[in-house]
């Protein structure tokens, strides 16, 4: 009898929120301690959807990688570096492509170690343009910038439309922006390198 007037005594108690510099604190330790709670909220959606896939498709390419052969991939460098227009796809489509697909966001520019100096700019650009379009197929890619593309992902579900179409479409608009993209920087950094040595 005693323990439960106690206990409705505290019920019925209330402490007053402080004010001033202390409420001013409480607030802030309060607001800090919720933006953890919200990481933690995110990191269990993202463990529940998109981390598994991550993680399959992660396991998949390394093992592609493994049954290719680095050095069959490595070849694809020193292909696209030999000279002639015939090999502008190979050097801003192909080698792009296949850098950041098996080798992944940042990994993906070490490819243009088998470039000549003067192309490798041009790589890198194509390179860096394409680790946004090729994640609405190939998520493992740049798991770490995925909200780019399920930002745009979300806005087209919401007007009931499918998203495959939509990552074909980024991915094969982003093969022709990287294109056009190496060769702009190519013609630029070739500019540049001859203004440089004349001036020197």
């Amino acid at each position: 009898m005693i323990v439960s007037g106690m206990v409705a005594y505290a019920a019925a108690a209330t402490v007053d929120k402080p004010t001033g510099f202390l409420g001013s604190l409480a607030t802030a330790a309060e607001d800090f301690i919720k933006v953890f709670n919200k990481g933690g909220s995110v990191l269990l959606s993202l463990m529940g959807g998109i981390l598994p896939t991550l993680i399959v498709l992660l396991t998949a390419v390394n093992a592609l990688v493994r049954l290719i052969g680095a050095e069959k991939i490595e070849n694809l460098g020193t292909i696209a570096a030999r000279p002639g227009i015939q090999y502008y796809p190979v050097r801003y489509i192909i080698l792009p492509f296949v850098s950041v697909f098996m080798l992944t966001n940042p990994m993906a520019y070490t490819m243009g170690r088998f470039l000549p100096e003067r192309l490798k700019p041009a790589f890198y650009d194509s390179a860096v343009s394409f680790v946004h379009p090729i994640l609405g197929i190939f998520p493992h890619a740049n798991p770490g910038e995925l909200f780019v593309y399920l930002g745009i992902a979300t806005g087209i579900q919401q007007l009931g439309y499918g998203l495959g179409d939509l990552a074909v479409r980024y991915l094969l608009v982003g093969l022709v922006v990287i294109f056009i993209r190496g060769i702009v920087t190519e013609a630029i950094t070739a500019k540049m390198m001859s203004r440089a040595e004349k001036a020197a």
